[in-house]
């Protein structure tokens, strides 16, 4: 049986601030399922990025900060790896934080000649975590605002948009309500996120 290269280059990104009485071997732990995902025997072997000038994976002690600026090669099942890392990240994150996560077809990179029309099979997600239901709300919102307003700060002045910032917010109200009356946390769709998901132009890979 032939060997079939990974289609994808995965790249992750966010910042996750954790409790205060978190220590390595519960990060290591929490992020088993990435690390495990490359291959590696433990999380200080799979931290370095694919690129030497990303950070990797690596963990602030002083500020008890998680930052994720990684790459490697992978498949669709890299999403289960991700959900269940975001498992672990609830135990142990002090606030709401988002991570990216960006697939880029490796193989639509290699293709000189081929179909001019062809798209690649990028595609974008954005996942949250954080230590409640409403801390992750909190960041969904925040991100939601940010991106509505700078959108219509085009045609509008800032003070002009009180009123749609207080229409997300009663959304998010709504949606925190319905959460707590059925205890069940919905799960944002595939491929969406504030930057918007699969299709559309090619977006450039990301270096923080």
């Amino acid at each position: 049986m032939s060997h079939q290269p990974p289609p994808f280059e995965i790249h992750v990104h966010g910042d996750i601030h954790l409790r205060d009485d978190v220590d390595y071997n519960q990060i290591q732990e929490a992020l088993k399922p990435l690390w495990a995902y490359a291959g590696a025997r433990s999380l200080i072997d799979a931290a370095p990025s694919a690129y030497e000038d990303e950070p990797g994976i690596r963990f602030d002690p002083k500020q008890h900060l998680l930052q994720m600026c990684w790459t490697l090669e992978g498949d669709e099942d890299f999403r289960l790896a991700i959900d269940e890392a975001c498992m672990g990240l609830n135990d142990i994150a002090a606030t709401g934080a988002a991570i990216e996560v960006s697939f880029y077809d490796i193989e639509f990179d290699e293709e000189e000649d081929g179909d001019p029309d062809a798209e690649a099979r990028d595609d974008f997600v954005m996942c949250f975590v954080g230590p409640t239901p409403a801390a992750i709300m909190q960041v969904q919102r925040d991100m939601l605002v940010q991106d509505v307003v700078h959108l219509m700060e085009r045609h509008f002045d800032a003070s002009e948009l009180g009123d749609v910032v207080a229409a997300v917010d009663r959304l998010f109200t709504d949606r925190f309500d319905a959460l707590v009356s059925s205890m069940q946390l919905g799960k944002p769709p595939r491929g969406s996120g504030p930057t918007g998901g699969h299709g559309g132009p090619r977006k450039p890979r990301h270096l923080h």
